[in-house]
């Protein structure tokens, strides 16, 4: 069953790169050309993956909503305005509830990009005693852009459950978003910003979200005294604390830096000042930065705390460690 889906997956690759390139391409330039939103609508199995090229559609920068045909037609149709495309999938192309939109769609002269598992070939020429042949359905004759989407067999043994049928419409929108996702330019920034919960949320998290900033972030300048250095430590519990000039970041001191001092020179270090003791040039990284990128950096340098900066090195907070195990980094 898997290998008729299989089957069917690589006869629609061949299409694309063939001989349903053009229309593919047609239908890739009106959606990126498109100044509204995507509409996706369908019936029954088609419906609920036109539910989801919707869904792919939003999430990788084309804005999208899917349409029950047969709530459109009881009002839901007002969602349709000048502006938008409609996509729609349907299996055999005369299914009722999708013709019964189109008179409305041409009137409001949306374009229309339609999926069908009928044979879309060109309307057929007659021949030497005969007429013409339409091998077009109503649904893919109607529309500006007719995707093909059939398959010799589906993997239901009755043969009549869309099976391989929907995983090929499944394939194709999916083909058309990340295309269009690409022709948009769309990273991962972009990606992260539309996915702000769940653990995919928590893994694409910027510093700035996770960082202690204001009152929260341990600082001293250079003339504090130890004494008033560790206290400031202790009081904000970082393990660790900024050295700044003004608002600029000159230095760190870290627990393992005092641990070394003592070692080093015993009761004296109290007697230094943070600019004696600090670390200069300490590793910072941006506030707009990954979540990902601090944890890289912490693991390089085999430290457990950044300060964060902005462009011109003033201090805007501490990301620690311990603020990167929630994202399930850790």
């Amino acid at each position: 069953m898997v290998r008729i889906e299989a089957d069917a997956l690589r006869a629609l690759a061949d299409r694309i790169a063939g001989p349903m390139a053009g229309a593919f391409n047609r239908a890739v330039e009106l959606l990126y050309g498109c100044q509204g939103r995507v509409v996706v609508t369908g019936m029954g199995k088609s419906g609920i993956v036109a539910r989801k090229i919707a869904a792919t559609l939003s999430s990788t920068g084309t804005p999208a909503l899917f349409m029950h045909p047969v709530e459109a037609v009881h009002g839901d149709l007002g969602m349709v305005v000048r502006g938008d495309i409609v996509l729609t999938l349907s299996a055999s192309g005369e299914t009722e509830e999708i013709l019964r939109l189109l008179a409305t769609l041409k009137r409001l002269r949306v374009p229309l990009v339609a999926m069908t598992c009928d044979n879309t070939a060109p309307i057929a020429p007659a021949v030497a005693g005969g007429s013409a042949r339409a091998t077009r359905s109503t649904l893919a004759a109607a529309a500006d852009v007719a995707l093909d989407c059939s398959v010799a067999e589906e993997a239901c043994t009755l043969g009549l459950a869309p099976t391989a049928s929907t995983t090929t419409m499944l394939a194709l929108g999916d083909a058309l978003a990340m295309e269009l996702a690409e022709k948009r330019g769309f990273k991962e920034e972009d990606f992260a910003n539309l996915h702000p919960g769940g653990k995919l949320g928590k893994r694409l998290a910027r510093v700035e979200s996770l960082m202690h900033s204001g009152e929260a972030v341990p600082r001293v300048a250079p003339q504090t005294t130890m004494p008033d250095v560790i206290y400031e430590m202790s009081r904000k519990k970082l393990g660790v604390t900024a050295v700044v000039a003004g608002e600029k970041l000159v230095g760190i001191i870290s627990d393992g830096d005092l641990r070394r001092l003592l070692e080093k020179r015993g009761k004296d270090v109290l007697d230094l000042t943070a600019g004696e003791c600090m670390t200069k040039n300490p590793k910072t990284i941006a506030a707009g930065e990954f979540a990902a990128s601090a944890l890289a950096v912490m693991e390089e340098k085999k430290i457990t705390s950044l300060a964060v900066v902005d462009g011109d090195g003033r201090l805007e907070g501490i990301v620690h460690l311990h603020d990167l195990w929630g994202t399930e980094m850790v």
